[in-house]
């Protein structure tokens, strides 16, 4: 084992970053293998716009769980590849309402039946008896009601 593995939970940030990157890694590499350009970290917008075709940014955001600047990073990206169109809200002309273009639709259709392997295989890496997916809910519950950074505050002050 390595310094980071036998650190424990005070690296619990970068072992979650090292499994994330290793599954990025390999996720690009099934969707080259079936002849498809695509980035992971555009999935959360695409799978979300796929779900839920017309949202403003503040919804994508709220979906994805990510920060509004941050979706606006990738919304901008994607709309310069074309995956992704904007129009305003007629009803508030200061929202601006996401959906996929043709050219994003065409891309989530040959996207599908590789979803279908992922999701194969990736039930197979997460069937463990600690319950990976079970547990990451339960880890965000906890964060829901308490920071990370609240709790090390409470600590500070010695509570």
């Amino acid at each position: 084992m390595n310094v980071i593995d036998n650190s424990g939970v005070l690296a619990i940030s970068t072992r979650l970053q090292r499994l994330s990157e290793r599954l990025r890694k390999d996720g690009v590499q099934i969707y080259r293998a079936h002849g498809i350009d695509f980035e992971p970290k555009w999935f959360p917008v695409i799978y979300t716009l796929h779900l839920k075709p017309v949202l403003s940014v503040v919804e994508i955001a709220s979906e994805i769980g990510y920060t509004h600047p941050s979706t606006i990073s990738l919304l901008k990206e994607l709309e310069k590849l074309k995956l992704v169109r904007s129009k305003k809200d007629k009803a508030d002309e200061r929202k601006r309402l996401l959906q996929l273009t043709e050219k994003g639709k065409n891309l989530v259709a040959q996207m599908e039946p590789v979803w279908e392997i992922m999701i194969a295989a990736l039930t197979e890496v997460v069937a463990t008896k600690n319950k990976l997916m079970q547990a990451i809910d339960e880890v965000e519950a906890q964060l829901d009601r308490q920071s990370f950074l609240q709790r090390a505050k409470l600590k500070m002050a010695g509570k």
